[in-house]
């Protein structure tokens, strides 16, 4: 069992920047692909992107391409979301989640066993 907890959620403008952060209870933490999934109201939970135990692989979904970076520090037991140019669109809670089994990057939610409560980004035109 591993807790993840969110942070760095907040209410920004249309091409302000923000940073998230997830950070994990367990020093097995590098055992575990990461992954960045968001909900906006009314809406289904979506990939947004993911990183592999070492961090030499990610994948991104096409809507935040260019803009969102994820990296991550095993060493602090932390995956971050750095996000650019930010639209109204990607007002959503942003969850961060963990997969303890695959060796390749998973885009559906119901591939991920461990979950964080979520963060609020709200993006304001």
């Amino acid at each position: 069992q591993v807790q993840l907890v969110e942070s760095g959620g907040g209410l920004v403008q249309a091409g302000d920047s923000l940073r998230l952060s997830c950070a994990a209870s367990r020093r097995t933490f590098s055992h575990y692909n990461m992954a960045w999934f968001r909900q906006a109201p009314g809406k289904e939970r979506e990939f947004v992107t993911a990183t592999s135990r070492s961090g030499d692989r990610t994948s991104y979904a096409d809507s935040v391409k260019g803009r969102f970076t994820i990296s991550r520090d095993n060493a602090k037991n932390t995956v971050y979301l750095q996000m650019n140019s930010l639209k109204p669109e990607d007002t959503a809670v942003y969850f961060c989640a963990a997969d303890p089994r695959s060796y390749s990057l998973k885009a559906r939610a119901n591939e991920y066993d461990y979950w964080g409560q979520g963060t609020q980004v709200t993006v304001s035109s």
